[in-house]
């Protein structure tokens, strides 16, 4: 991955391209972009700089792309490039899955977690990188550089550690010469605050509906698609992808049904897209979640613009029912709702019933649903 293949170029990257190009990159740094916003691939571009044996332009912060280094990490094999990244099972590192972790890059630079775990068969389980790949992390790190001018360990979403993290602190303080930490990642807050520490932080902003829109274009999507699935994926270059593709999640009309069950409060219907909603996984059911939020925050641009700019990123069949919500849902309920959803992110995240969970959280928003309307306003 080079710099000239990313579609944004925020004000952190270019701070870290030039460290990169002067040799003077910090030996720990973690990487803060949102879901599907160029971390990774932002990443990847600060490695092959650093590897490139013959770097370009005045400032020599441009990989040639052509040399032995360039030509191995564009395939993501360089021996110098280390790799760590979420898998499933207790006792797993993440070297077995490197044929398949090339094979996303290439295919999808702009990785989610939940995508990767999925396409590894993590089904129902939670991604975790653990005590082994931890030591193996080590072990990698403490073997001489083979044939560049650095090693570098890529963390990928290192909020995947949870306490194993507390074995790397030695190395990320100390590591051996030239030795590059860079570890992306997307929930601050979920890492170590001993990790947090001993890292410089560079936060990089998502890329903006323009840029994903031509980025698009660039991949041969048609117009009116780019422009559409760019507006509706709110800086997740990756969900623009899906939704150009016309391979869109399922989640809107999922979402749709759920609402309308929580409306009605028929116990049947609740239970019955309970147990279906159960078997799609957990790291679908935080996907589903995050897109609920979404589905709110326009929701709530829409009960106040009326969308009359028509920034209202939802598709066309959502939109249509968003508007039949506005005479029904207030301020007050819809600040409820979101508050539900986001404990059940939460509780998700520590393996909860999802069955129980999201019965209790139906009947929950069916509660908000049915209060009283002092001042519902009328859709227009």
């Amino acid at each position: 991955m080079r710099f000239n293949q990313l579609i944004h170029h925020p004000p952190g990257l270019a701070q870290l391209r030039q460290m990169a190009a002067a040799d003077r990159l910090p030996h720990a740094n973690i990487i803060l972009a949102p879901p599907g916003g160029g971390g990774l691939p932002a990443a990847l571009a600060v490695a092959t700089l650093l590897l490139c044996e013959n770097r370009q332009g005045e400032a020599k912060d441009t990989p040639c792309g052509s040399c032995r280094a360039c030509r191995k990490t564009e395939k993501y094999v360089h021996p110098d490039l280390h790799f760590a990244f979420p898998t499933v099972g207790s006792k797993v590192t993440s070297d077995p899955f490197l044929p398949q972790w090339r094979q996303a890059l290439a295919e999808v630079p702009y990785l989610e977690a939940n995508d990767w775990l999925q396409r590894i068969g993590a089904e129902n389980k939670q991604g975790n990188i653990t005590r082994d790949s931890c030591a193996n992390i080590i072990k990698k790190l403490n073997l001489k550089i083979f044939e560049g001018n650095y090693k570098i360990m890529l963390i990928w979403l290192p909020e995947y550690l949870g306490n194993e993290g507390n074995r790397l602190l030695k190395m990320i303080e100390e590591p051996p010469e030239r030795t590059i930490f860079l570890l992306v990642s997307e929930r601050l807050e979920l890492i170590l605050n001993t990790i947090l520490s001993r890292c410089q932080l560079t936060k990089l902003g998502p890329p903006t509906a323009a840029e994903m829109t031509e980025g698009l274009k660039a991949q041969g999507m048609p117009m009116a698609a780019a422009t559409a699935a760019a507006r509706l994926a709110d800086g997740n270059y990756n969900l623009a992808g899906a939704l150009a593709d016309n391979e869109a999640m399922d989640h809107g009309p999922r979402f749709l049904t759920w609402m309308r069950a929580c409306f009605k409060g028929s116990a049947a219907e609740l239970t019955s897209w309970t147990d279906e909603f159960s078997k799609i996984g957990r790291e679908n059911q935080k996907h589903f979640l995050r897109y609920a939020l979404h589905f709110w925050r326009e929701f709530l641009l829409l009960s106040v613009t009326d969308n009359a700019d028509g920034n209202v990123r939802l598709p066309e069949n959502e939109l249509k029912s968003a508007r039949k919500m506005l005479p029904i849902i207030n301020h007050d309920q819809l600040a409820d709702i979101t508050n539900i959803i986001s404990e059940c992110t939460e509780y998700v995240e520590r393996n909860a019933n999802p069955k129980i969970l999201f019965l209790d959280a139906g009947i929950r928003i069916h509660q908000i649903l049915r209060q009283p309307q002092p001042s519902a306003r009328t859709a227009s």
